[in-house]
Parts: structure tokens; C-alpha cells; sequence
């Protein structure tokens, strides 16, 4: 049963999924106990299917009851226990939570180079979170051998045709690109494209990340079409996918709307903004650094389109846009 959901949900088929895990949840809990390791892995299992859904809280409470479970009943430092370490460290990333994610991808990070050694699969996995977390968070030189680490390995265990070493390559090209790096950024994103293609088609949701990462690069070099073309091949893939209001489209749809805004394309630019502050607002929060992010750069772009980049002629406006509201409401 529990295969069958893993099987529904890498089809996307969500609800089949869910409904299976519950299934298998309600089982091993009558017939194993609350507490019993098996139990926890479904428990851990069901959370990993609501976060790719975007139900971050629903995701938390299930790995919080999962990680007790298997410390208790495996011990603190059972690979099993890193597991789910690293999957509440990606969740609290994703909601950027970083402070919080950090010492649990380190405590993961430790388990695995103990237990499983340093060349392991899971070592490498864990390698990449953390220098995913530290690049987020613009600390580059500090994720930059990480990652160099974790492409070793992969080649070595994988291949390097494999879809984790293609994830790598994009990662280690995203360190480049943000410092400036163009000319060794672009051969690594061209690398990875096809393997993921080739791997896994053309339009599998892994493939929009490097489409992204590879027309930013292209628009922070003035190569505007290149980059409209991956934006929008991008945006295709995620919306088929995960639907028009998953929080993760939320970050291509900026990243379209500032191109289109570079060239004074406003009409374009707006409406794609709106849905993405409203998008990041309503899943991650006004407080999430990416909302406040969205936000910043959709009022650069209202200071554009109506006050001649004048960001407090802007600011004003919208305070007497509010006052007249508030006015024409209370005449009513």
C-alpha cells in the first residue's frame, strides 16, 4: 500500500496518494502502536507528500510526531532519524526558516558521515541541503565546496549522467551566476538541462529550476529573449504540474515580471506581480523573506508605471488612494 502512494505521488496523483497513506497510517497504528518506527515512516511519508502541496503546517505536525518516535525506538543516531532531520530542515527552509533548518541539516549532515560514511549517497544529499541552505541565504563561499563535495560523489556513485548530479551541477551554477561568474555558471546549467530532459522529459517539474536559474543568467547579461522563452517555458511546466496557485510558481512569476519590468514592458510586468505577492502572501507569509522580496519589487515597479521610478511621489500616492477610499466608503 505504502509503494502504491510513493507511486501515486511521484505521478502527482495527490489525492490517491493521501488517501493510501491514511489507509496505511490507520493500519500500522491499530495493529503496530503510535509508537512504532513503521508507523513513524508513514507518518514521515504523509508529511512529505503535504509539503510538496504547499500544507507546510500539516507537513511540521506530522514530522514532529515522526522524529520522537525513531529517536526513542532506534536511538539519536540511526540514519532513519536523519531522514526525517533533513526533511523538517528542507520544510523550514522552504517557509525561510533558516535558523531552524540549519543545526538540523548539520545534526543529519553528522549521522550520515558517522553511519553511512563520507561517500555515501546520503551523505552527499545531505552535503547539497546545506549548501543549499547556506547559497540561500548568500553565503556562497561557504556552500560552494560543499556542493563541490556532494558532485563528487555523485559522479563517483551515480554517474554523471545521473538526475542528483544534473541538481548539483544547477546548485554549483547558481554560486557561480551570483558572483558574477557567468562563464563558468552557463556550462553547468547547459549540462544539466539535458541530463534532466533526457532523465526524466521535458517537462517534468526538476527541469523548470535550471530553465530559471539559466534565463536569469541570460537577462542579467541583456540576453532578454533567451530569457523570456526559459521563463516562460518554465512557468508552463509548473502551472501543468502543480497548478496555478502553488506557492512555488510564485518565484518564476517574479522573476518573468522583473524581466518584462528591465525593459519597461509594465502592462506585462503587473499583473504577474499581483499573482505572485498574493501567491507568497497567502502560503509563506507577509514575513517570508521571498514576500517581502515580491513585494519590494512590485512597488518598484508601481514607482515605474506611475510616479517615474519616484519611490515616495509612489508612497504617496497610495496614501491618498487609501484616504479617498476610506472617504468615499464612509459616505456610502
Amino acid at each position: 500500500m505504502q509503494n502504491l502512494a510513493t507511486l501515486y505521488q511521484s505521478q502527482e496523483r495527490y489525492e490517491e496518494a493521501e488517501t493510501l497513506y491514511r489507509r496505511a497510517l490507520s493500519i500500522r497504528e491499530k495493529h503496530l502502536g503510535a509508537s512504532h518506527p513503521q508507523t513513524a515512516t508513514t507518518l514521515s511519508n504523509l508529511a512529505a507528500l503535504f509539503h510538496k502541496q504547499g500544507r507546510y503546517a500539516e507537513a511540521e505536525a506530522l514530522y514532529q510526531r515522526a522524529l520522537p518516535i525513531l529517536e526513542e525506538r532506534l536511538g539519536i543516531s540511526h540514519p532513519h532519524v536523519a531522514g526525517v532531520l533533513s526533511n523538517l530542515a528542507t520544510l523550514y527552509q522552504s517557509q525561510g526558516r533558516h535558523a531552524e533548518a540549519e543545526p538540523l541539516y548539520r545534526r543529519a549532515l553528522s549521522i550520515r558521515e558517522e553511519r553511512l560514511g563520507t561517500s555515501h549517497f546520503e551523505t552527499m544529499t545531505s552535503l547539497n541541503h546545506l549548501a543549499e541552505l547556506y547559497q540561500g541565504q548568500d553565503r556562497h563561499a561557504e556552500a560552494e565546496p560543499l556542493y563541490q563535495q556532494a558532485l563528487l560523489i555523485s559522479e563517483e556513485q551515480l554517474g554523471t549522467s545521473h538526475p542528483q548530479t544534473a541538481s548539483i551541477l544547477n546548485n554549483l551554477g547558481e554560486i557561480y551566476r551570483h558572483q558574477g561568474r557567468y562563464a563558468e555558471a552557463e556550462p553547468l546549467y547547459r549540462q544539466a538541462l539535458p541530463i534532466l530532459e533526457e532523465q526524466l522529459g521535458v517537462s517534468h517539474p526538476h527541469v523548470t529550476g535550471v530553465l530559471s536559474n539559466l534565463a536569469a543568467l541570460c537577462q542579467s547579461q541583456g540576453r532578454y529573449e533567451e530569457a523570456e522563452a526559459l521563463y516562460q517555458r518554465a512557468l508552463s511546466i509548473q502551472e501543468e504540474h502543480l497548478g496555478a496557485s502553488h506557492p512555488y510558481i510564485a518565484g518564476i512569476l517574479n522573476n518573468l515580471a522583473t524581466l518584462y519590468r528591465s525593459q519597461g514592458q509594465y502592462e506585462e510586468a503587473e499583473p504577474l506581480l499581483q499573482r505572485a505577492v498574493t501567491l507568497s502572501q497567502a502560503f509563506l507569509g507577509k514575513d517570508h523573506p521571498q514576500t517581502q522580496q515580491i513585494v519590494t519589487n512590485y512597488l518598484k515597479l508601481l514607482s515605474d508605471k506611475y510616479a517615474n521610478g519616484d519611490m515616495d511621489a509612489l508612497l504617496r500616492l497610495l496614501r491618498q488612494k487609501e484616504q479617498d477610499d476610506n472617504k468615499g466608503g464612509k459616505s456610502v
